[in-house]
């Protein structure tokens, strides 16, 4: 016997998969090559219901990144808990390595969106809301961890936390062209010159 879904459940139901759907196309045709029409061919509705869910592109595309915060911080907030100090910024740091290897088509596709926003300030305004919350979660992040070893960042901590993405960022670029480029342990050593007795 299957169970009919109450309206509720269908409306979230639906925002779920045209999120998946939202993703699978952004990542597969970059920002600006991805179309509503396209999104929802992909999660296999119509596009009145992908604007029953949101106001547009841009709308999902905020939406996936906002949830992408929030996952990265609790996860972040996990390796932060069974290392401190030094240990915590290498352990972020791998982490945050794999998932550019792992995942390197995200940082290009959030790469490009940044672009089209700095060409729009309602939209860069609405981004930059976001980033300052992904800047503040890191610079918390990193910060506890430093201080049980009793050390903190070289510069105020938000200020490192624009440092370390900013290297992230520099990364996906690098390698955009050249895969090896700019290895781990570099990073790691960079890092640690950022970091002083507390």
């Amino acid at each position: 016997m299957t169970t009919r879904l109450t309206r509720p459940q269908q409306v979230e139901r639906n925002r779920t998969l045209l999120l998946d759907a939202a993703r699978r196309t952004f990542l597969a045709r970059g920002y600006a090559g991805a179309t509503i029409d396209a999104i929802a061919e992909e999660a296999g509705f119509s596009k009145g219901v992908v604007y029953s869910q949101f106001a547009g592109k841009a709308d999902l595309f905020l939406t996936l990144l906002e949830q992408r915060i929030v996952d990265r911080a609790a996860e972040n907030g996990r390796l932060v808990a069974e290392h401190s100090g030094p240990d915590a910024l290498r352990s972020l740091l791998r982490t945050s390595a794999r998932r550019s290897r792992h995942g390197s088509d995200w940082g290009r596709l959030l790469i490009e969106f940044r672009l089209v926003a700095a060409h729009d300030p309602e939209l860069n305004a609405r981004y930059r809301v976001l980033h300052d919350r992904t800047i503040d979660l890191f610079a918390e992040t990193v910060t506890a961890a430093l201080a049980r070893d009793g050390l903190a960042p070289a510069y105020p901590a938000r200020t490192f936390a624009q440092l370390v993405l900013a290297l992230d960022t520099g990364v996906v670029l690098e390698r955009a062209a050249d895969p090896d480029a700019l290895p781990l342990e570099l990073a790691e050593h960079v890092l640690a010159r950022l970091v002083a007795p507390g």
